[in-house]
């Protein structure tokens, strides 16, 4: 039996926005969707954060911050029952981290508690800088 890897994992917006910056080998959990990848990495690109980036599956019309915390809890899930454990969630939005509380017992929610950025679902400032890229 393999022995379990413990690492942390980051939200985007909000925590990696305001300079929380995630170690070498912790992950990226964001409810940006797959439409938001290329500002995405364009953003992290420029902070030199490499860290592998876990998208919400829903398109960025249909992605709510209730979804974007159901897809945080179930990327939890996943990573442990792949043996990998992720001991603390850094997160900024009061009702995702509710949900990953509540979900997924066994992660510590750090709450990243700031006026800083929106908390609804809006474009981040880089996509005005990706549009017509591929």
């Amino acid at each position: 039996m393999r022995t379990p890897r413990t690492i942390n994992a980051f939200d985007c917006d909000g925590v990696i926005t305001v300079g929380i910056h995630p170690g070498a080998d912790d992950v990226i959990i964001t409810g940006r969707s797959y439409d938001e990848r290329p500002e995405t990495e364009q953003m992290l690109a420029k902070k030199g954060i490499k860290n592998l980036v876990h998208y919400n599956q829903l398109p960025y019309d249909e992605k709510t911050r209730t979804s974007s915390g159901v897809h945080k809890a179930q990327t939890l899930r996943v990573l442990k029952s792949n043996g990998v454990i992720v001991e603390n969630f850094f997160e900024d939005d009061p009702v995702q981290w509710k949900i990953i509380e509540e979900s997924c017992p066994w992660v510590n929610v750090v709450h990243v508690v700031h006026d800083l950025t929106e908390k609804e679902n809006v474009r981040a400032p880089e996509y005005q800088n990706t549009k017509g890229t591929k």
